[in-house]
């Protein structure tokens, strides 16, 4: 590999001053929470990879410091050092200074980039109380530092030497704790997941992540790339044939990588990257391998007399059904829909991925005819089960009015046909629903009572699922359909409260209600509107007044604020049946001091992996994570 391929200050154009970024951070970064504090990291890290993209890095090493700072260290080629043209000052330190100016905007930097916006490195540095530079390169090693949101103490200089094979990058920040006032601590394993998808996305590439706080270390580099990331989501899962398919191809400078392996479940687990960056809404490289997923199962079954002529093809749906797959694309000038770079826009490439899938797919099913059969197979099975889903759904439709009846219970609407103030309560429990009705806003808040645990969808195909009378009622209730007829315009309530015991059974009721969200009403939880209730474990008494507080903790920093000579009372709260109206109003249910835990989807995969860990139908995988989270319990009678 020869990392001093041209790569100099005339690889950088300038396009902007570096303005604002410590006004409004959220533009740059999201947010200023610990989201956005992480954020920080990939800034730095993408610079990496798009090394290692350009095929000029094998090694990348992130620590985070006692002290905790960052540091991101590279053997790539090393930010160019010599003077830029446009702005007078080293390329290191109008790379830091400057928004806008990287390596991704022309010239010969890089043809494919996943630091898209070039913003990454000058944005750091104004969001940091300091950051260091040092970078290896023709034998000579260079520093510099900047100080208070990115003010330069003095200009880069060389500070050693080292040998002349030696180049890369290592970048430490320190985040200013100014600019990000909810918490400045960086977590281990938010961390560790990123940079373990990264490593599959880039395979051969090290990532080594070390915690110099507690010494914790892990590496992470995989030869067999997505093909690696297939089995590694799939070691919870039984799979029906073997071989994971392997697809990778380039055409017009886009190069695609797919990896994929069926499991005898019903849902579809498709991730696509573009450039390293995940694409949860797809976009034209994950439609092009679809459609040709569908189109050379339904040849095959054709060509080989599966299908027999007068049959219907085989849809999207029924070949996706029980898949794992990941979908790579690696695109020069990629143009995404949103500012949030979720879709990929560009329609070269649905054209592209497609071609490249369809030829080593249909190879695969040809050399494969045993794993071919059996694929063809589960996707007819779920064909038919699809035809009677369809007839299941009928029986979701509403037909005027809103009297919704179960085998137990009926909805408890609210008078008011705003969606947008309207709020369902899920509640278990005939006597928690009794109370509930009664303290409840019947202006805004609705009460669905169910009974005990409902179906487990995650062992379970969506003709059954809509057999369920209690998920029927839920489905009807929301208002939006499901499956390919979910429609969020629909919604009837844009407030989704699961309200469970603070106890394992209620712990267990809201997961299986969690599973059904997440497998078949995800955009629900992507747009905000799924809660969870959280009741109070403690109240403290003391005079007239009563505080609820959550747990243990909250119990704690409560009473230490109580002057000394304070006589008072700890209750233990009662499960929700055993709450009176006005009490369950005040700590629960009531807007005005209520507690509610909003569902989001911050780690897709993470939440694949655990949903299928905890409901799937592999016992042996469940155990261990019981047994290892075991001592973390707490509270396990409440």
């Amino acid at each position: 590999m020869n990392n001093n391929e041209h790569y100099n200050a005339s690889d950088i154009q300038v396009l902007e001053g570096l303005e604002a970024v410590r006004k409004r951070p959220g533009m740059y970064i999201g947010s200023t929470s610990a989201r956005g504090l992480h954020h920080l990291v990939w800034e730095i890290v993408d610079n990496a990879i798009d090394e290692a993209l350009a095929g000029y890095c094998d090694d990348i090493e992130i620590t985070i410091n006692k002290d905790g700072s960052i540091t991101v260290k590279d053997d790539g080629r090393g930010i160019p050092v010599e003077v830029h043209p446009k702005t007078g000052l080293s390329t290191v330190e109008t790379v830091y200074t400057v928004l806008h100016a990287g390596g991704k905007f022309g010239g010969g930097g890089y043809k494919v980039s996943g630091g898209l916006h070039g913003v990454g490195a000058s944005v750091v540095n104004a969001l940091s109380k300091w950051v260091e530079v040092t970078v290896y390169k023709d034998g000579k090693v260079h520093y510099i530092k900047f100080i208070n949101g990115g003010k330069t103490i003095e200009p880069l200089k060389v500070i050693g030497k080292c040998s002349d094979d030696r180049t890369g990058t290592t970048v430490t920040f320190m985040p200013d704790d100014q600019i990000f006032q909810e918490t400045t601590t960086f977590d281990y394993e938010t961390l560790k997941i990123r940079i373990r998808e990264l490593a599959f996305l880039n395979k051969g590439l090290k990532i080594t992540l070390i915690d110099d706080r507690d010494g914790k270390k892990d590496s992470f580099v995989y030869d067999g790339g997505i093909k690696e990331f297939v089995e590694y989501l799939n070691k919870n899962r039984t799979s029906i044939h073997e071989d994971i398919v392997y697809v990778e191809g380039m055409e017009n400078d886009i190069s695609v990588e797919v990896a994929l392996q069926y499991n005898d479940g019903y849902n579809s687990t498709v991730y696509s990257f573009v450039n390293n960056i995940i694409t949860p809404e797809g976009g034209t490289h994950e439609d092009g391998v679809k459609l040709a997923l569908t189109r050379i199962i339904n040849n095959y079954a054709r060509n080989n007399k599966i299908l027999k002529d007068n049959d219907e093809p085989l849809n999207g749906d029924d070949v996706r059904e029980g898949i794992t797959m990941i979908i790579s694309a690696k695109v020069p000038e990629p143009q995404f829909e949103g500012q949030t770079k979720t879709k990929l826009g560009n329609s070269e490439v649905r054209k592209v991925a497609a071609s490249i899938f369809a030829k080593d797919f249909e190879r695969f099913l040809m050399e494969h005819p045993n794993d071919a059969r059996i694929i063809i197979d589960k996707s007819m099975t779920a064909a038919r089960a699809r035809v009677a889903a369809k007839r299941a759904r009928e029986l979701t439709r509403r037909k005027g009015g809103l009297e919704i009846t179960n085998y137990w219970g009926k909805l408890t609407d609210c008078s008011s046909k705003d969606a947008t103030i309207s709020e369902m309560f899920i509640v278990e429990g005939d006597s928690a629903a009794g109370s509930a009705k009664m303290g409840r806003d019947p202006i805004t808040q609705a009460i669905l009572p169910i009974r005990g645990k409902i179906l487990n969808v995650e062992k379970a195909r969506l003709d059954r699922i809509l057999a369920n009378e209690e998920i029927r009622t839920m489905i009807t209730a929301l208002g939006t359909g499901i499956g390919d007829e979910f429609d969020i315009s629909k919604l009837r309530y844009y407030k989704i409260v699961i309200m469970t015991d603070a106890d394992v059974d209620g712990a267990h009721i809201r997961t299986l209600l969690l599973t059904l969200f997440y497998r078949y009403f995800k955009p629900l939880i992507e747009n905000g509107h799924i809660y969870a209730a959280q009741p109070p474990l403690y109240s403290i008494k003391h005079g007239k007044t009563i505080k609820y507080v959550l747990n243990e903790e909250e119990r704690d920093k409560y009473l230490a604020t109580l002057p000394s000579n304070t006589k008072y009372e700890i209750g233990r709260m009662k499960g929700l049946g055993e709450m009176d109206p006005e009490e369950l109003r005040e700590t629960t249910m009531g807007i005005e001091k209520r507690i509610l835990k909003q569902i989001t989807m911050d780690d897709a995969i993470t939440a694949d992996e655990t949903f299928q860990l905890l409901m799937g139908e592999e016992v042996e995988p469940r155990r261990k994570f019981i047994e290892d989270n075991a001592l973390f319990v707490e509270n396990l009678d409440i």
